[in-house]
């Protein structure tokens, strides 16, 4: 896969039907994958946190989740295809699992968001298997991954938060013997029903950001991640030139 340098992240130059079409390959051939998702406030985080960076290039796919992440991509002139947002792969990867009757199980959220979002996806997509899953609350990580194990899942989505999420995968790859993994935050939220993404008109124009600020204002700190993100990288053009 063609990859582009985005403040030392390797982000897959891919679109969504390829990320998809990628990750399903990769689990028809048992070849263990890693999917992460990092936004422009992940990408900000690994210019400071040299840790963070390594577990996220360690993935097999990167995926740049965010309008700040293309954004940036166009500024060094070198733009990624699309957007490829965490909660639209995993979406349609589970739609195409179905379609070949593969298993998923979902970790975290609080609890019954992940027994909940398990039971609306296999209501929604016919022929899904849903293998297990466990809230975000447990204290005792090797039952859990005893229990991920004993479910025999084809794919484990792990919704624990970056870089919670992303460290949990790292730290446990070759303990867990699931096909794929893929960190998508908040997204077993939006699958339960209890929370709703933004209205079409602000994902196709990028601004899901602004969606979140006007429903949630507490978040004006997060969201400050994104002009400084695009400062950072303006800043790297400048410096390389």
């Amino acid at each position: 896969m063609d990859t582009i340098n985005i403040l030392g992240i390797k982000f897959n130059n891919v679109t969504l039907e390829e990320s998809v079409s990628i990750a399903m390959d990769r689990i028809s051939n048992n070849e263990k994958t890693m999917v992460v998702t990092p936004n422009s406030e992940i990408a900000y985080m690994c210019k400071s946190d040299d840790e963070i960076l390594k577990i996220i290039n360690s993935a097999n796919i990167i995926l740049p989740d965010g309008i700040g992440v293309i954004y940036a991509s166009k500024i060094l002139k070198n733009p990624l295809k699309e957007k490829v947002a965490g909660i639209e792969f995993s979406e349609n990867l589970v739609k195409t699992m179905a379609k070949e009757q593969k298993s998923l199980y979902i970790l975290g959220a609080k609890p019954e968001i992940a027994r909940k979002a398990c039971e609306k996806l296999a209501l929604k997509y016919n022929g899904l298997k849903i293998a297990g899953y466990q809230d975000g609350y447990f204290k005792d990580i090797n039952k859990v991954i005893e229990d991920i194990n004993n479910s025999q899942a084809d794919v484990l989505l792990v919704c624990l938060g970056a870089p919670k999420q992303e460290k949990f995968m790292y730290d446990n790859f070759e303990k867990l013997n699931v096909k794929l993994m893929c960190g998508i935050g908040g997204s077993a939220d939006i699958f339960s029903g209890e929370a709703k993404r933004a209205p079409d008109f602000y994902v196709k124009y990028g601004l899901e950001w602004f969606y979140r600020l006007i429903k949630q204002p507490e978040r004006i700190g997060r969201m400050m991640k994104l002009p400084l993100f695009l400062l950072v990288v303006l800043k790297e053009k400048m410096f390389k030139r």
